[in-house]
């Protein structure tokens, strides 16, 4: 494979994984998603003011479209890269809380070994579209 060659395709998946970043960030404002989203936090996460479980889900959004387009900018590329794979790390005791709660979440609770390995496989591919130029 050429230099090129591999240019384009991080490039490609870079674009593609900021847009996916971007895209659910922006969910995160859409009312029934956001209210879906909000009961998936687990109950021992759960707070009153500033810090409840709907405003967890807008302050979430935003991370991840400050992601999304921190990865599409070279001198914000390692720093977002750094921030989703923490980002993805934070969020998955909600994404196992909706695992282990299939029936409440259906489709949404992808189930725990499946979105293990899946959160994996994307955040060593944040990693590469990251630190490759």
């Amino acid at each position: 494979m050429t230099d090129a060659t591999l240019t384009v395709i991080v490039t490609i998946l870079r674009i593609a994984i900021a847009v996916v970043f971007i895209g659910m960030g922006i969910n995160h404002f859409v009312p029934k998603s956001a209210r879906v989203m909000s009961k998936m936090i687990p109950p021992i996460l759960r707070r009153e003011g500033a810090l409840n479980p709907l405003n967890l889900v807008y302050l979430t959004g935003v991370c991840e479209i400050a992601g999304g387009i921190g990865l599409l900018v070279p001198q914000t590329r390692l720093a977002a890269a750094i921030a989703l794979v923490v980002f993805l790390a934070a969020v998955f005791p909600a994404n196992a809380y909706a695992a282990a709660n299939r029936e409440r979440f259906g489709a949404v609770a992808i189930p725990f070994w499946p979105r293990l390995a899946g959160q994996i496989v994307l955040a060593a591919l944040i990693v590469w579209v990251g630190v490759t130029a």
